[in-house]
């Protein structure tokens, strides 16, 4: 197992710090030990934050996967970003055919994001940095202008559509621009066991694992990137595939987890996802895989002595999920928060937006520090930019928290801002401790429910009746801060939108 205590290599530094920004997918707030997990191990995020700084109030830009991505990219809050949900684009025809999809990459990804669209990767490609990408992308499908290497990246490998990656075990990623095909068969998501297997007994579910772990291509590709740019600035965004379902991980690192939570009835798939003889273990196993990766990349960073001059960033795209034989309630997964569907992923609450965020750097943040400032995603972009030393564009919602890492004055947030079209339609905003939310838009609902986040960390106790001027105040800023998006598929005309 890879080690991130091991004394580094000294190595002359450069000016400005290697940055990696290593984001985890569908993980709960309460999934990692250092945030008061109990069952799954996570030695090595744990450590993270004991050698850096631990944020218990960062919040995600929405409650799912796109959005979330693109607002961490460009800075923008959802009332102003051009991406607000997820969109599959399929006017393009029969998107979610996999076979369909394998042979024509005219089907696969998503949306793309329009050319003249300024990514942090084209921030810190002016501040002389190399920037790459590992994982998934779903910001803009093969072939369109919205593909990483158009965006600001030098480099991209792993997944460029998000429902590719509903297959740990894909028959293809991308490398840039080229489609490299892996040793598995192609397996579709709604793959169901055969009509004569046994559901209790193991070799039912072999189809399932293949050859190829996706998880462990791209961490390779990660591991040679960092050997190749030791010398000069470099900025990597790992946007891990875990542990978004589906429950896929190899047997090895399951059994681990089955000797420690005992026998458990299997779960039989559904119409997204496959089915897994051994949920609760392989969900487990599947974020203490996603940890000894982040420990390997440090164990390199420490072997080509840059260890001290990189600024390593953990966080989640939103909380946790609900569905596909994970038990959230068994692993407490948006522990304080409230849990469960309409709760968590999906859901503009505490337990689908706020998720961990931790950073270190040697010799700059001080070691076992806690911060509540209060972020979102939307402050990543200028603050990677401030950290990489080139100024943000002027057209942005994110303030800067480096003076937060370094200990010296920090600007603050006035409120946080958040918008989703989809399950009914859904705004939030929070002010200090108030968090106003407004949900069932699309059902002609404008009330605002309002909490006190202090004393009612679950959201359960609605007290907007209590509080006309707070509830006036966050009303006044969700009709301020939304602008109509340019995809109608993201408008809201009960808010106005044409």
């Amino acid at each position: 197992m890879a080690c991130i205590s091991c004394s580094p290599v000294k190595k002359t530094e450069q000016s400005t710090p290697n940055i990696i920004y290593f984001l985890a997918d569908d993980l709960g707030y309460g999934e990692l030990g250092a945030y008061g997990q109990s069952i799954i191990k996570t030695p090595h995020i744990d450590a993270l934050a004991k050698n850096g700084m631990r944020f218990t109030q960062h919040y995600s830009g929405a409650p799912v996967c796109a959005p979330a991505r693109y607002m961490f990219l460009t800075g923008k809050h959802a009332g102003h970003a051009y991406i607000r949900g997820n969109d599959e684009w399929n006017e393009r025809g029969d998107v979610w055919n996999y076979e369909k999809v394998y042979h024509n990459p005219g089907l696969e990804g998503q949306r793309p994001i329009p050319k003249n669209t300024v990514t942090l990767g084209d921030q810190l490609k002016k501040a002389g940095y190399t920037t790459s990408i590992f994982g998934k992308w779903g910001l803009g499908a093969p072939e369109s202008e919205g593909i990483p290497t158009l965006q600001g990246f030098d480099y991209f490998y792993g997944y460029n559509c998000q429902r590719q990656a509903h297959n740990l075990y894909p028959a293809h990623l991308w490398e840039n621009e080229t489609k490299v095909l892996l040793n598995n068969q192609l397996v579709a998501p709604r793959t169901k066991l055969d009509s004569l297997a046994d559901p209790l007994k193991e070799e039912s579910y072999i189809k399932f694992t293949q050859q190829d772990y996706a998880p462990q291509k791209i961490q390779e590709k990660a591991l040679s990137f960092i050997d190749e740019n030791k010398d000069t600035p470099f900025f990597m965004y790992y946007a891990s595939p875990l542990p978004h379902l589906p429950l896929q991980a190899p047997k090895a690192d399951v059994d681990k987890y089955r000797e420690i939570l005992g026998e458990e009835e299997p779960y039989l798939g559904d119409d997204s996802y496959f089915p897994n003889r051994y949920p609760r273990a392989t969900y487990a196993a599947m974020i203490s895989y996603l940890d000894r990766q982040l420990g390997e990349l440090i164990k390199k960073l420490k072997e080509k002595g840059i260890y001290e001059n990189t600024v390593i960033i953990f966080s989640s795209d939103n909380g946790p999920t609900y569905l596909g034989g994970v038990d959230y309630e068994y692993f407490e997964s948006s522990k304080p928060f409230s849990n469960g569907y309409g709760r968590t992923k999906g859901f503009v609450y505490e337990g689908g937006i706020r998720v961990p965020l931790i950073v270190s750097w040697p010799n700059s943040i001080k070691p076992g520090t806690q911060s509540k400032h209060l972020s979102a995603f939307y402050d990543l972009m200028p603050t990677i930019s401030d950290l990489a030393g080139v100024p943000s564009p002027n057209s942005i919602d994110g303030i800067s928290f480096k003076a937060t890492l370094l200990n010296e004055t920090q600007m603050q947030h006035d409120f946080l801002y958040w918008e989703f079209p989809s399950y009914n339609g859904q705004q939030a905003v929070r002010i200090g401790n108030w968090k106003g939310v407004r949900k069932n838009i699309f059902d002609g609902n404008l009330d605002i429910e309002l909490y006190n986040l202090e004393t009612d960390i679950k959201e359960q106790i609605d007290i907007a009746s209590q509080h006309p001027n707070i509830v006036a105040r966050i009303k006044r800023i969700m009709v301020e801060e939304h602008e109509p998006a340019s995809n109608n598929k993201f408008k809201f005309k009960q808010l106005g939108d044409l």
